[in-house]
């Protein structure tokens, strides 16, 4: 991989407080030429699953060579790994508690190392905080790869995949006449997006999508029903969503993440 010098961050921070500008302060302080663009910094809080459903659905739309930062980290500070995902071109920082299972899972050929103290010593990470090592590790580790200055093997020792931390969510459950999913976010506009991917429902002639005791039929886009009406939809990023149009389907339905969503053909 031929880095980019382009890096993306990802994190549960929100953006109260100094947390963000610091972590890239310190990219910058190592690599002054960085690119740095914010995928997101409102992943909820402490659930991993949320940040790694996006990474693994925008990262492709980055140039080859950019390293990918997501720190949604409640274990920080303890005995949990760091890890380090080679795939597509693209390389991945994250804890290993299950960020980073769906890129892995997407990309079998995936190469994964083990941050070590020795490998951190070697870019001149040698004390980092208990509490915010996005600024003490993954920032410096970042801008290092970006820089070309150093691979991920020579910052620890490789690691299968079957070794690391599962996702938090369950992949979507196929059965012969259903699909089962769950709501893994909700946008800006109250939308809500499930783990469903378009291909799991191409086969049903009439899908019709459930949840919250209520069903939804399957629509192209939201001007395709009545101001208020609600409907689902397969999104731009090729998931199947439930919105409501021009209001908000969370508020409406009093759903949230996690909440499970099946589609069922109509024909069956």
């Amino acid at each position: 991989m031929t880095p980019s010098g382009l890096i993306t961050i990802t994190t549960d921070f929100g953006h109260q407080g100094p947390f963000v500008g610091v972590m890239k302060g310190r990219i910058f302080g190592r690599l002054p030429t960085a690119r740095i663009i914010d995928l997101t910094h409102e992943i909820m809080v402490h659930w991993p699953a949320e940040a790694g459903f996006w990474l693994a659905r925008a990262f492709d739309y980055f140039p080859a060579g950019s390293v990918h930062v997501a720190v949604v980290d409640p274990g920080v500070g303890t005995s949990r790994d760091i890890i380090i995902v080679s795939a597509a071109e693209h390389l991945f920082v994250a804890p290993d508690n299950g960020l980073l299972a769906p890129v892995v899972a997407r990309h079998p050929q995936a190469s994964i190392v083990r941050l070590r103290p020795e490998g951190l010593a070697r870019i001149g990470v040698h004390h980092a905080s208990a509490t915010f090592h996005g600024r003490d590790i993954f920032a410096p580790v970042a801008a290092e790869l970006a820089a070309g200055r150093c691979t991920p093997r020579e910052l620890g020792e490789p690691a299968a995949a079957s070794s690391l931390v599962p996702s938090w969510v369950d992949d979507p459950s196929v059965e012969h006449a259903s699909v089962s999913g769950v709501i893994i976010t909700i946008d800006h506009f109250g939308n809500l997006i499930s783990n469903i991917d378009a291909a799991l429902i191409e086969r049903f002639r009439l899908p019709l999508v459930h949840a919250g005791n209520h069903s939804f039929p399957l629509l192209r886009t939201y001007g395709d029903t009545r101001p208020g009406e609600f409907l689902a939809l397969i999104n731009s990023f090729g998931v199947l969503e439930i919105a409501r149009a021009e209001q908000s389907a969370a508020e409406g339905l009093g759903l949230s993440r996690g909440a499970p969503v099946t589609v069922r053909d109509r024909t069956e």
